[in-house]
């Protein structure tokens, strides 16, 4: 069927000038005014912004330092956000999959928005539909809608058809005509949402959303109850507002949801660097919790591309003539037809009268060429019976891909009558670092499944020469059950599938979630893009199907498997960090809650003033909990992050608030320590027990790991021994005695802290995973 020539440019700039292009819909990302308000307009700055002005009020410049924290986390918070939406923006162009389109007869690739209305659009297998329109030309056309209406059947598309934004080709090849663009086409949301940098919602910030909540909570009735007592401590009105200030301040994890934020951002950067296009924030998460990996066999274990071996006849007729005649045929051949195409001789003159494109769900094509005959070329196992298909799976079991040709009365029979002509082995070759890409996620715990669409048994064979664990586990997806509790054991005990379907695919992704099990699935194809859609983490090649990268949840643009590990590493990264920052806030925020409990009900002095809070907080928390935000870390994450922090942050919070109060209420019962001294007392005591608490969440020590905490303490130690430093936070060695006192008591604490640490952990043993190693 020909096809029209579509617009001239004339026509075509007319349409432009009339503003009837397909414009970009407004970008999901957010702008920049957008992300820095983001930052900087949040409750606990804003409850941060209120203390700092008391604080300067009552107790001047230095009591109020502890209010840069708002300036130095909007702006880190900003800045990291800033860099990954650019890198993100970027990679979501580079990304982009082009329209083809006709226009002044010659076919050319524009942007999806330079479309413009009443051009023609050229679709084939994979492509996604970018804008509405109706069908002008059609050779076997099957569209997929699923994305737009949950059916996964392809539907069939004649001329006059409409087809819709946001579904793609399936099968066969066509053109439409231009009917809607921009923001009156049907799915144009669908698009913007494929570059997306989302800032959503997932379970690691819902389980620090519910600390926040509980904490916002506490912190309003402690507050009021210091408020109260400290009017009533003695002290002038000064020393009981300021001493209010230093109160509250520790009490707020300022610092948790940015580093929580940043962590994710610098690991979507980090991914980019990488051209790792990841589409959505979470993402990073589900890569952490990944103990489930499907892959493909083809572009994913196996390098793209395939030769074409040898074409073995196993039946009367020219075979290399038919597969060049196919060839021919094919608008739009597949990788397995490019490979066929490179390698038989010219096409003879014959007449095409009927095309069937291939499609993944009866695994074959074919054509009629009237008085030459209709032929079709698919799976051996689906076109092929008895010794031939014999032959057929002892040269699969190899490892080579092998289809057959058979001839056949008509298509319109299909395989009804079929005559077997030849067998055409292609081979395949493994990815360069597939050893190694395999190897780390069996050191890393993940289980892999080989799920193809070819031969169970040449499956097997390359999973095996790949190294994949348990590769002669293997099965036809055939023979597999329906109902979803008999297939999820299936998938526990095999480890290959072949000749799996589509809907299939979908299948095993909810099979797997149904025994726990957190799934991803790669795929570059358009039979992919239903399980990319399913699993928890999608990812696709940067080469593969429109249709896939938009769908995928991350886009490896450099087309490379042995990538995939550096992205789980980096989600795992983010995630362990994020634990281990979450206990030293929670420490904190315990802590200080209990400090000024029994403060309040007590109503003595608080035993710090607002710059001892600052220098303590800087020192064991903010700036060591940015080195660990960010630095290498190896743990899975699991289920149970909240009950976990718990379990590490309460008894280390009692332990410290309990020390503290202790050392402060002894100094105070010394009646030669004035109250200065009794808080410098109770000052060194607080640092103590909280490097001690930096020191175990730190754990296993690497030499930066253990550097930090030394740097930290050295930090102290220094402003003890420099007058100026001294008298500018406070401090002072206070009363000797007291002193004396403190250390012995912090001493006693570290050791209970240990204890419990190591209880708690045999208790928990095998709820959290094992660090590994970093450097």
């Amino acid at each position: 069927m020909s096809v029209p020539s579509g617009l001239t440019a004339t026509e075509v700039a007319e349409r432009v000038a009339d503003g009837r292009v397909n414009a970009a819909p407004p970008k999901q990302t957010a702008s920049p005014w957008q992300i820095l308000a983001r930052n900087l307009f949040t409750f606990f700055n804003g409850l941060i912004g209120v203390l700092t002005v008391v604080a300067l009020v009552f107790g001047g410049p230095k009591q109020a330092l502890f209010g840069l924290v708002i300036v130095f986390n909007s702006a880190i918070g900003t800045i990291q956000e800033l860099r990954a939406k650019a890198a993100l923006d970027k990679l979501a162009i580079v990304g982009q999959a082009p329209s083809r389109v006709r226009r002044d007869g010659a076919d050319a690739e524009v942007a999806p928005e330079e479309l413009v209305a009443d051009d023609l659009v050229l679709i084939g297998p994979g492509e996604q539909i970018p804008v509405d329109g109706r069908v002008a030309t059609a050779t076997g056309l099957e569209v997929d809608e699923s994305l737009l209406t949950g059916e996964s059947d392809p539907v069939v598309k004649n001329p006059g058809d409409e087809v819709l934004s946001g579904s793609f080709i399936a099968a066969g090849s066509g053109s439409f005509t231009v009917t809607r663009v921009g923001a009156d086409a049907y799915a144009s949301r669908l698009l913007a949402e494929a570059s997306r940098f989302s800032l959503a919602d997932s379970q690691l910030m819902g389980g620090i959303n519910r600390f926040l909540k509980i904490i916002t909570i506490l912190i309003v009735p402690t507050a009021a109850l210091l408020i109260f007592s400290q009017s009533r401590s003695g002290q002038s009105l000064r020393d009981s507002i300021v001493g209010t200030v230093a109160g509250i301040v520790p009490m707020i994890p300022e610092g948790l949801v940015l580093l929580t934020s940043i962590a994710f951002v610098v690991g979507v950067l980090r991914l980019a660097r990488r051209q790792c296009l990841v589409q959505e924030l979470p993402a990073i998460e589900g890569l952490a919790r990944v103990d489930v990996l499907c892959l493909d066999k083809t572009g994913t274990l196996t390098e793209p591309g395939m030769v074409l071996k040898e074409v073995i006849g196993i039946g009367d007729g020219d075979p290399e003539a038919v597969l060049a005649a196919l060839v021919k045929a094919d608008d739009t051949p597949n990788p397995t037809m490019q490979a066929v195409a490179a390698a038989v001789p010219a096409a003879p003159a014959w007449a095409v009268r009927e095309v069937a494109p291939f499609s993944s769900a009866r695994k074959w094509s074919g054509a009629d060429f009237g008085e030459h005959g209709a032929y079709i070329f698919g799976a051996p196992d689906v076109v092929l019976t008895g010794e031939s298909l014999a032959r057929a799976q002892e040269l699969g079991a190899d490892g080579e891909r092998v289809l057959a040709l058979v001839a056949v009365p008509s298509l319109a029979g299909g395989l009804e009558g079929a005559r077997p002509l030849a067998l055409v082995v292609l081979e395949q070759r493994l990815r360069q670092n597939v050893h190694e890409t395999l190897g780390f996620f069996a050191e890393q715990g993940v289980t892999l499944k080989i799920i193809s669409g070819d031969n169970a048994v040449s499956v097997g064979a390359v999973a095996a020469a790949a190294g994949v664990p348990d590769a002669h586990k293997v099965i036809d997806a055939r023979e597999l059950p329906d109902d979803v509790e008999a297939l999820a054991g299936a998938l526990e005990t095999y480890t290959v599938f072949g000749r799996v379907t589509p809907q299939q695919k979908r299948s095993f992704v909810t099979a797997l979630h149904t025994r726990g099990h957190t799934v991803a699935m790669t795929g570059d194809g358009v039979n992919d893009v239903l399980a990319l859609k399913e699993a928890d983490l999608g990812v696709a090649m940067g080469s593969g199907s429109a249709a896939a990268r938009g769908v995928a949840k991350v886009v490896l643009l450099n087309n490379d498997f042995s990538s995939l590990p550096r992205v789980v590493a980096e989600g795992r990264r983010v995630l362990g960090n994020i634990e281990r920052v979450s206990d030293l806030f929670l420490t904190k925020t315990i802590y200080s809650i209990g400090l000024a409990l029994v403060v309040g009900l007590t109503a003595i002095p608080y035993p710090f003033a607002p710059i001892h809070v600052t220098l303590i907080g800087a020192l064991t928390i903010g700036i060591p909990s940015f080195f660990l935000a960010l630095a290498p870390n190896g743990e899975r994450f699991r289920p149970g992050f909240v009950s976990r922090v718990l379990r590490f942050a309460i008894p280390a919070g009692v332990l410290v608030s309990g020390a503290t109060l202790l050392a402060y209420w002894l100094a105070r019962d010394n009646g030669e320590s004035s109250l200065r001294e009794d808080k410098a007392t109770a000052t060194i005591t607080l640092f103590c027990v909280s490097l001690a608490v930096l020191a175990f969440t730190a754990r296993p020590f690497t030499w930066w790991r253990g550097g930090l905490v030394l740097v930290m303490g050295g930090a102290f130690l220094l402003v003890l021994a420099v007058p100026f430093a001294r008298d500018f936070f406070e401090l002072g060695y206070g009363n000797a005695y007291n002193t004396s006192v403190g250390l012995g008591i912090a001493a006693v604490a570290i050791v209970l802290l240990g204890l419990v640490t190591w209880f708690g952990k045999r208790r928990a043993a095998g709820t959290r995973p094992p660090a590994a190693s970093a450097t």
